[in-house]
C-alpha cells in the first residue's frame, strides 16, 4: 500500500459520504441543519478516520484505534440513516443502510487482519 487510497474501506466510505452528502439535500430544510448535518458528518468520519488511522501505521496500536474509531463513527451514521428511513420513507435510504452494513464488515475484517498481521518496526 502506498496510499490510503488503495484500501478498499477508504474508498468506499468516501463513495458513500458523498452519497450520503447528496440524499441529504432532499431533506426538508429544517432538517438540513439537524439530523442532515448529523448524517453529514458522521459519515464523513468514517473516511476521516481510516486516513488517520493509515497515517500513523507505523504504529499497530493507533492504526487499530482508528479503525475503531470509523466503525463506530459507521454505527452512528447508519443509526442516523435509520432514523431518517422512518421519518422521511420516501427518501428510500434502505440501500445505503445495506452499504453500510457491508462496509462495516469490511472495516471489522481489515481491523483483524491489522492486529494479527500488521508489522511495525516500532
Amino acid at each position: 500500500m502506498k496510499s490510503h487510497k488503495d484500501l478498499d474501506i477508504y474508498n468506499l466510505a468516501f463513495e458513500y459520504a458523498v452519497e450520503v452528502h447528496k440524499l441529504t439535500l432532499k431533506l426538508p430544510k429544517y432538517e438540513l441543519y439537524e439530523q442532515g448535518s448529523q448524517v453529514r458528518r458522521s459519515s464523513k468520519s468514517i473516511k476521516d478516520n481510516i486516513i488517520e488511522g493509515y497515517g500513523r501505521k507505523a504504529y499497530k496500536n493507533d492504526f487499530i484505534k482508528f479503525l475503531i474509531y470509523a466503525y463506530a463513527s459507521l454505527l452512528e451514521c447508519k443509526s442516523q440513516l435509520e432514523m431518517i428511513s422512518q421519518l422521511y420513507p420516501d427518501l428510500e435510504v434502505e440501500s445505503m443502510i445495506v452499504k453500510y452494513d457491508e462496509l462495516g464488515a469490511k472495516i471489522y475484517k481489515f481491523t483483524n487482519y491489522v492486529e494479527s498481521n500488521w508489522k511495525t518496526n516500532r
